[in-house]
């Protein structure tokens, strides 16, 4: 089955305060049949993820309201996103530990290469869906 198949009903929650990111991180994913939501900061980002339950959670360590590191642990305390794969992007290098100790499946450093966002996308959502 080709990547485009099988991520043809997942679902992905973008939360990045900045619109051209956010338009980045659909471009990078875009060709995969990939369902979109977006959320600009941290409560909204929250809120949608609780009304959505994506398959994939694209988050920033910088937000405004909440910090993505915040959110991240708010959603790994909870059943419903203990498993969810998130993928946290940054520009902040040096916080790719603080993520993986707040949960993160994978850290991405801004700027980043649009094929490594998307490679990191598709492993996640394909260990994932070899789990359910």
């Amino acid at each position: 089955m080709t990547a485009i198949a099988e991520t043809a009903a997942k679902t992905v929650l973008i939360c990045e305060d900045d619109p051209n990111l956010r338009t980045l991180v659909r471009l990078a994913l875009g060709d995969d049949g990939y369902r979109f939501f977006e959320a600009p900061d941290g409560p909204s980002g929250l809120a949608l993820a609780r009304r959505t339950q994506p398959d994939l959670i694209v988050l920033d360590l910088m937000l405004p309201g909440r910090s993505g590191l915040d959110v991240l642990r708010e959603l790994r305390n909870a059943r419903d996103f203990a498993d969810t794969p998130v993928i946290v992007i940054s520009a902040w290098s040096h916080s790719d530990d603080a993520a993986v100790r707040a949960g993160a499946d994978r850290f991405v450093a801004k700027p980043f290469d649009p094929d490594e966002l998307r490679d990191a996308a598709i492993a996640l959502l394909e260990d994932d869906s070899a789990n359910e």
